[in-house]
């Protein structure tokens, strides 16, 4: 059987047995008594069910009354909960946004994305800080972060923006002052400038369900992307790289792809941010532009 729903009914009922009373529910609403037990009475003819047991001094809510109050009670939160997402996602961004990000991402994707962001909602201004710490964000008053690799368990909400897909490159005049490479082995005879921001130096390497790890002494360590790609831009090794960051080179034939296919899996990563029962617009518009950007520019299909 279709159904009406009327909030307005089940907002009456509601107040009634929340305050015990129809006098209390009538002051409650901000209307009259007899008019809030008038629409306690239609809603019982018209569901066919006794909903409160009434007397003189009391009003008591029966089973299928407290059934009814119970579902009710969770579709009004509902409503009002819907209501107000979209009153909070029409609003315009405006006020501080604190975003953090690890140094070198920041840096090269994280800029134009707040700068796209500011020019969009004039109403914004934004305070960074990129650091590769692991900033708390809830007592550094920081509204987002972005992630680079698994997340760790906290309180926290994330949002995964997208993965980053890597890969093996050299410069032209590298690979051509070395010996061929036709496979993962053939690396031994060549010079390595790994990225390593702790640990051991070493690669794992994989292609498709073929994996292979590479564990010795590079030519050049170091612990900064950025580095990594200055250092095979000069013709010193095989780097390992973000295409986000080889892509530019590849395309002006400064660097070359090495052993297509091989790399390191691909890595996740997510716009964080302190959990909230309505998240601000100004967070929201922030996080849905990082995701906008991060399929149209670093999705691995680009």
């Amino acid at each position: 059987m279709a159904t009406t729903i009327d909030f307005l009914e089940m907002r009456t009922f509601v107040a009634v047995v929340t305050e015990g009373s129809f006098t209390a529910a009538a002051q409650r609403l901000d209307t009259d008594k007899a008019r809030v037990s008038r629409t306690v009475r239609r809603m019982e003819e018209k569901l066919g069910a006794r909903l409160l047991n009434r007397s003189t001094r009391h009003v008591s809510v029966t089973d299928v009354g407290r059934d009814y109050f119970e579902r009710a009670s969770s579709i009004l939160a509902a409503a009002e909960a819907a209501e107000a997402a979209v009153a909070q996602q029409a609003q315009e961004p405006q006020g501080r946004l604190k975003v953090t990000a690890g140094v070198e991402f920041g840096t090269t994707q994280v800029d134009a994305w707040i700068a796209d962001f500011l020019q969009r909602w004039s109403k914004v201004s934004v305070e960074t800080e990129y650091t590769n710490r692991l900033i708390d964000l809830v007592h550094e008053s920081f509204d987002v972060a972005i992630r680079i690799g698994p997340l760790q368990d906290s309180g926290l909400s994330a949002r995964k923006l997208g993965e980053l897909s890597y890969g093996l490159y050299a410069s032209p005049e590298y690979l051509r002052s070395r010996p061929d490479i036709q496979g993962v082995p053939d690396l031994a005879d060549h010079d390595l400038i790994m990225h390593t921001p702790r640990g051991r130096p070493s690669w794992t390497l994989v292609n498709s369900n073929q994996i292979e790890k590479i564990a010795r002494t590079p030519r050049c360590v170091v612990n900064n992307t950025i580095t990594a790609r200055n250092l095979a831009l000069s013709g010193l090794g095989i780097v390992q790289l973000p295409q986000y960051l080889a892509l530019q080179h590849i395309g002006d034939g400064t660097l070359e792809v090495v052993l297509p296919g091989w790399a390191r899996s691909t890595v996740p990563v997510h716009a964080v941010f302190a959990s909230t029962r309505y998240m601000d617009p100004k967070v929201r518009r922030f996080i849905d532009l990082c995701r906008e950007r991060f399929r149209d520019n670093l999705s691995p299909s680009n």
